[in-house]
């Protein structure tokens, strides 16, 4: 890897497009002229503030190994002009085409530029290299997806997920955070603007309830080919995404493609509370391939390099996991084959058995579900025990294992089966089941029952009569220890995950179409597992403390029988060392459901963001305070979406502003 060299910073710069807009940036290079290969990370998420403690300790690292970092503000974000219009719209991946050709374009640029980014940043990096403009060399792509209906914070399985609203309730907060003014005098009538403007993004995803155009735009598995550039996908078993890097080893043709999968949540694996790793030097190893043409073996790196996970004692909390590092030069792997286990009254038959099983689950089941995508928060995200959940769903169980059994891939559910309600859901949990009864989630996966398995139809269900279906739980790597058992829980809510049918159903399985299809792999002699070492020493982000980030979270029964589970994280408060600006940010939610009634699902989201500055000279202390507030209801035709913002300047209210939304629920 490159020698370490002394770096500058620019810390603003504007990036000029065609239009004549200009979008924010902030630079950090190797000292000296250049030219150099460029790392490109586009963002919503505010340079200036937003990303800027984890930025700190990325592109300093990528700069004095002999890389030009730009960092950009996407339209409408941070003090970038214009107005933001969607995630990944077509505005946001149009203006990255002319930010690539302008930085190739530069006198400090090699004209090669490689793309970063962790989840919306891991995003729209793939969905350049889909677009192919020339100056893309080379993608690492962190906790993204590569098909934004199946297998982004909106809909799994063809369900809905509580989190399109909570994820929008967070974009709200976000996109109404004011300009600074020390970059532009124009600060608050382009603020006022960008908050009087901004969609209501919710209500609009709720709208495309099928995989329609709308999510097939920006969802790279449209065309596997069309990706030339080569892609080293990340992610970490505690994270919602852990599809994709799988996915992108198997199918990409028209480049290499690796695939690292770890312990972590949903962070850049060196900050990660979660055994954390040298993130640093699994970029420079790829970038110094595709970028440089140096021959740092990024090429001949196993194609999926995992993280084997073990039985761990469940917590809420962040911490260690049991297991090995193994790897498979090829994915798919010849060391991985089908397994097929019939059910069979509470467990598994050697062939197909008769009789019928009932699903019919309290809308609470899920409670010890976790987050969905632990690393948001600031603790307490990830699944708990699993036992409350499986006692109120119908399971499946193993006999004890005699010896180890590897599972590796996304494990099938197979089922036939009919239901009396024509709107119906099920959810398939597979879990790890240690010999004093504690209950480990290994993977799990929602079912829309009403969608056919391109998810592009939805047809209400007949009641009484036979329907097949057999879906994919999420991708899972996991050592089941001999004495162990396999436990298949089927449920038919998992409530806050995954917002309820509008009834509550019972789903009649008729056992001789129903198998739990296991990816089992055995390997005689394991290849170097070339596992990332240990997380090497960054620099850190140069502020001020004012208040440090703590959270807390409270479940409990209402005297209805209402169960309610309310969170509170405050991110804390920082001064930024270079610029002076202060923020604070926290966020209050709260999740409520009566177990024997699904249409009383409720959301409830409340953030508030504070900004300052001292004044300097003649200058005045500059402050602004955001409270934004979000819900979300149904009964069983429709959903019902508010949200409201109050918005100071010092102490002066100078907008307030709502919005209501009613979608009516299809087959919801």
């Amino acid at each position: 890897m490159s020698v370490q060299t002394p770096i500058t910073v620019t810390e603003h710069l504007w990036i000029p497009l065609p239009d004549g807009r200009r979008l924010a940036a902030r630079m950090w290079q190797p000292a000296g002229a250049g030219p150099f290969p460029v790392i490109l990370e586009y963002l919503p998420y505010r340079k200036r503030d937003g990303t800027a403690p984890r930025d700190a300790t990325t592109h300093p690292v990528f700069a004095a190994h002999g890389y030009a970092c730009v960092r950009v503000d996407i339209t409408g974000s941070g003090d970038s002009d214009g107005r933001f219009d969607d995630e990944y719209s077509e505005q946001e991946l149009s203006d990255a085409e002319a930010v690539l050709e302008w930085i190739a374009q530069q006198p400090w640029s090699t004209g090669k530029v490689g793309m970063i980014g962790i989840s919306w940043g891991g995003f729209n990096g793939l969905q350049m290299a889909y677009r192919r403009p020339e100056a893309l060399k080379a993608v690492v792509s962190v906790a993204s997806t590569v098909d934004r209906y199946a297998d982004d914070i909106h809909y799994m399985g063809g369900c809905l997920l509580s989190d399109n609203k909570n994820w929008a309730s967070q974009m709200f907060a976000y996109m109404t955070r004011p300009l600074d003014p020390k970059l532009r005098p124009d600060w608050r009538a382009e603020w006022l603007g960008r908050i009087n403007d901004l969609p209501f993004m919710a209500a609009d995803w709720l709208r495309h309830q099928t995989r329609d155009a709308f999510w097939k735009h920006g969802s790279v598995c449209e065309d596997w080919s069309a990706i030339q550039a080569p892609v080293l996908a990340i992610t970490g078993w505690a994270d919602a995404y852990v599809n994709a890097p799988s996915a992108l080893a198997a199918k990409m043709t028209g480049a290499p493609a690796k695939a690292l999968m770890g312990p972590w949540e949903h962070r850049y694996a060196h900050i990660s509370q979660i055994e954390a790793a040298d993130f640093h030097g699994e970029v420079l190893r790829w970038f110094d391939q595709y970028l440089k043409g140096e021959d740092t073996g990024a090429e001949a790196l196993p194609d999926y390099r995992v993280f084997m996970q073990e039985f761990t004692a469940p917590s809420p909390k962040n911490l260690p996991q049991n297991g090995r590092w193994v790897a498979e030069a090829q994915w798919p792997s010849p060391n991985v084959a089908d397994v097929v286990w019939p059910l069979a009254e509470g467990g598994f038959a050697p062939e197909p058995q008769a009789g019928t099983a009932r699903v019919h689950s309290p809308a609470t089941v899920g409670q010890a579900g976790g987050y969905f995508c632990p690393g948001i928060r600031i603790d307490n995200e990830r699944p708990g025990d699993q036992r409350v959940d499986d006692r109120a769903s119908t399971c499946f169980d193993s006999t004890a294992l005699l010896a180890p059994m590897e599972i590796l891939g996304r494990p099938r559910v197979r089922l036939a089966f009919s239901v009396d309600k024509p709107v119906a859901q099920v959810v398939a949990r597979l879990c790890d089941v240690a010999p004093s009864g504690q209950s480990q989630r290994i993977t799990y996966r929602p079912r829309n029952l009403c969608h056919d398995d391109s998810h592009e139809v939805a047809t209400r269900l007949e009641p009484g009569k036979r329907y097949e279906v057999e879906f994919e739980l999420n991708e899972c790597a996991h050592r089941v220890l001999a004495g162990h058992q396999l436990r298949l829980a089927l449920s038919t809510s998992y409530w806050p995950i995954v917002w309820p049918a509008p009834e509550a159903a019972e789903i009649t399985l008729h056992l001789d179409g129903c198998a739990l299809i296991l990816p089992e792999r055995r390997v005689e002699v394991e290849i170097e597992a070339q596992a990332p070492g240990a997380a090497r020493d960054y620099p850190k982000y140069q502020a001020e403390v004012l208040e440090k980030p703590w959270g807390e979270a409270e479940t409990r029964v209402e005297a209805d029988g209402t169960h309610v589970l309310e969170s509170f994280d405050s991110y804390g408060a920082a001064q930024d060392l270079t610029h002076g600006q202060r923020v604070a940010s926290n966020v209050r939610m709260r999740y409520a459901i009566h177990p024997d009634d699904p249409a009383s699902a409720r959301f409830d989201c409340a953030w508030v963001f504070n900004f300052g500055r001292d004044g300097e000279g003649d200058q005045e202390d500059w402050g602004v305070r955001i409270e934004t507030d979000s819900s979300m209801h149904c009964d069983t035709e429709n959903f019902t979406l508010w949200r409201g913002i109050k918005a100071y300047e010092g102490e002066e209210v100078v907008l307030t502003r709502e919005w209501t939304e009613v979608i009516p629920r299809g087959c919801l």
